[in-house]
């Protein structure tokens, strides 16, 4: 018994340094950071790139948060900028605003925000529409951080 445990383990410890000499599929993506000094500064410290661009063609984004600039009160403005960001991002990755195939939101008052995301997204999104998923939550980073929209695409041509 100690024997077929100790044999487990060897093999098992085995295994686990092999996969750890392997590449992971970030090493033959194509990792995009952001291309402004601050926030880049800030992907580095918590880790994380603006999209990662898969071999097959996929390309996730970080997520985007949507926030009012001091003073400001119109939620369509906010929501503005992060579609111009998100549209930004996605030029980067060889892709547009056709290859998106899943949207995900995340909202800190659902009811007065979905309608303006909606109207907003219009603008860049034609049907077929994607998959979209919103979701209530209580507070997002940075503080004044109203919705987070996170997106995943697909190139018909991988790269």
């Amino acid at each position: 018994m100690i024997r077929t445990a100790l044999a487990f383990l060897l093999l098992a410890s085995a295994g686990a340094a092999s996969a750890q000499d392997e590449p992971g599929a970030r090493d033959s993506a194509t990792v995009l950071m952001s291309e402004h000094e601050g926030a880049r500064a800030f992907q580095e410290q918590y880790g994380f790139s603006d999209a990662v661009v898969t071999d097959d063609g996929h390309v996730y984004l970080s997520g985007v948060v949507v926030g009012l600039a001091p003073g400001e009160t119109d939620l369509e403005a906010a929501y503005a900028r992060a579609y111009a960001r998100i549209g930004t991002i996605l030029e980067r990755a060889g892709a547009s605003w056709d290859d998106v195939v899943d949207i995900m939101s995340f909202h800190t008052d659902l009811t007065t925000q979905l309608d303006v995301m909606a109207e907003v997204q219009r603008r860049h999104i034609d049907a077929p529409f994607p998959a979209w998923t919103a979701i209530q939550i209580d507070r997002l980073v940075p503080d004044r951080g109203i919705t987070e929209i996170r997106i995943v695409a697909r190139l018909a041509e991988p790269q």
